[in-house]
């Protein structure tokens, strides 16, 4: 495909997808790299316009430079702040003071440490819908040491039960708390879910995704 067609099945998806007013988004595509422009109403939309683009065969990398622009004027940091701190206080994945808060025009940076990975996506989810955000950065970090034996062997028994043949196509290095996907898989759901297996092991602080798509180019 080359990138005249990319762009265009880009545009069509965006067009095509409810969630996103694509009219003031613009699109570009290079050698299968992505670039997104504009402007959109909110911070879901623009999370929501990088999904649609990952969506596309041969997309190969997206480079995101929307902005968030409210119409209705963006409230001020100071009240921003208030309304992150009420959603980290309700939401019961997150530890009480596990979280430190900084908001500089709209844009959230979440840092401190949680043990889980599901709490460092729980902190940021619910900030994401919040009216006046204009972008996140989840610098959380995961605490505990690993035992790297351990850690892989729980991994490639979660694989097993989500993927075909996945000790077969995909490989998996750990060094302490950090994992390597390596191999084959069949789609992007799969790619996902090998992913998401990575990240459900206790103790597992990051994880590089090298994970290929069957029958797309590298």
């Amino acid at each position: 495909m080359d990138d005249k067609q990319l762009r265009r099945h880009v545009l069509d998806e965006l067009e095509f997808d409810p969630a996103i007013h694509a009219a003031d988004i613009g699109v570009s595509a290079r050698e299968g790299v992505v670039t997104l422009t504009g402007c959109v109403p909110t911070y879901p939309q623009k999370l929501a316009a990088e999904r649609a683009a990952w969506r596309i065969r041969g997309v190969k990398a997206v480079a995101q430079e929307i902005e968030v622009r409210y119409g209705d004027g963006r409230p001020k940091d100071e009240e921003l702040a208030h309304r992150v701190l009420e959603s980290l206080a309700w939401n019961v994945d997150v530890p009480p003071g596990a979280v430190r808060v900084t908001i500089h025009h709209g844009w959230i940076t979440l840092e401190g440490q949680v043990q889980w990975q599901h709490q460092r996506e729980s902190a940021e989810k619910p900030l994401r819908h919040l009216h006046g955000v204009t972008g996140i950065t989840n610098n959380l970090l995961l605490g505990a040491r690993a035992n790297a034996d351990q850690v892989k062997e729980r991994i490639e028994e979660a694989l097993m039960r989500r993927t075909r043949d996945a000790t077969q196509r995909i490989r998996v290095q750990v060094d302490g708390g950090s994992v390597v996907l390596d191999g084959e898989v069949d789609n992007w759901d799969e790619r996902r879910a090998a992913e998401h297996a990575a990240w459900c092991v206790p103790n597992v602080r990051s994880v590089k995704d090298r994970l290929h798509i069957a029958g797309l180019e590298s």
